[in-house]
């Protein structure tokens, strides 16, 4: 059983939480908190698997209680937090802060839709209960930060084609994502595309975020947008990022809705977009998730002469896209999270 400890300063939530949680045989929800301070004492007591905790919440708010809980190591945090831009930069501070990922109110502060995102709920307290003990990563990505894959040097022939690094991650992967775009040096010979699978209220802010702590430009992929080097473009919640050739022969970002995916934006349809353009000058990048959205793109990306990276298991969070991918014959290149910037940058050297 999975004991689950639920923090919302709503009576209604709390009830309606744990009668969500309470209909998979596999979470027990062992207890409840009004607010930050209440958690953080029952969190020492009872020493649950997991925490959900809404973000916003009176007097020692959910962040606050997080640093608590993270600093003593009681146990993995997933935040529930409302779909506003308020929501989503709080959400986002959380997880630099140690949460293990997110799930938003779709329905706001107070959500009566919270059916809605049942799945998604229960799915990532099952990933979090599971996830390996990351304390060791840290002084592993500090020795790699110090060597940086920026040090990689670039061949002569590649500089004069610019490649095409697509990159796809879900469950664990808002946190994630710090551990690579970071180490990927601004002057990279290749354009970067990215796709979290991500609520469309929160990607302004997660990109805000992600733009704030690398070197590289990140920005939010706008349709028409020229594609250029050095640029990370990340896929906009709730539209699929493709590209087109207009008729001068630039490569454009093109934001659609179609074609129905079980998410949207979908790892896939990127990855085979950025394929049918770039062709062997693509590299495919697949983390932490779950599912296998990117499988099957990786495959065709490797069978069209391209290079594929897949995260091990080793470091991955939730080991279902990487898994599924390496399992399908799609990785040619498969290390931990820490060694994956420095793959990419030898992989657009090549």
């Amino acid at each position: 059983m999975i004991r689950v400890l639920l923090a919302d300063d709503s009576a209604l939530m709390r009830k309606t939480l744990k009668k969500i949680l309470e209909t998979d045989p596999e979470i027990q929800v062992v207890a409840a908190a009004r607010d930050g301070e209440d958690v953080v004492v029952k969190a020492r007591e009872i020493k649950p698997d997991v925490i959900t905790m809404d973000v916003n919440m009176p007097g020692q708010d959910g962040i606050t209680a997080l640093q608590y809980i993270v600093n003593e190591k009681i146990c993995p945090v997933v935040m529930v937090s409302s779909l506003t831009q308020e929501g989503a930069m709080t959400t986002f501070e959380a997880l630099e802060l140690g949460a293990f990922d997110f799930v938003g109110k779709p329905g706001g502060t107070v959500s009566g839709d919270m059916e809605k995102v049942s799945k998604e709920l229960i799915d990532k307290i099952k990933a979090a209960a599971k996830a390996p003990d990351r304390s060791g990563f840290t002084q592993r990505l500090a020795r790699v930060s110090q060597k940086s894959a920026r040090h990689e040097p670039r061949s002569t022939k590649s500089a004069r084609i610019m490649k095409a690094v697509v990159m796809g991650i879900s469950t664990g992967g808002p946190k994630v994502i710090y551990e690579v775009l970071p180490l990927i040096p601004p002057d990279i010979n290749a354009a970067l595309f990215l796709v979290q699978h991500m609520p469309p209220n929160f990607t302004s802010s997660y990109v805000k975020r992600l733009n704030e702590n690398s070197p590289i430009e990140v920005v939010e992929a706008k349709a028409g947008t020229k594609i250029e080097a050095g640029i990370v473009y990340v896929g906009s919640g709730g539209r699929h990022l493709n590209l087109v050739k207009n008729s001068k022969g630039d490569v454009i970002i093109r934001l659609t809705s179609k074609p129905d995916h079980l998410f949207i934006p979908s790892v896939s349809v990127m990855m085979q977009s950025v394929l049918d353009i770039y062709g062997e000058r693509t590299v495919g990048v697949i983390m932490t998730g779950m599912g296998n959205d990117g499988a099957d793109a990786m495959l065709s990306i490797s069978r069209a002469g391209g290079i594929t990276i897949a995260e091990s298991e080793e470091s991955a969070i939730v080991f279902g896209m990487p898994g599924e991918t390496i399992n399908r014959g799609g990785a040619q290149i498969i290390v931990p999270i820490w060694d994956i910037a420095q793959e990419i940058v030898r992989a657009v050297n090549r």
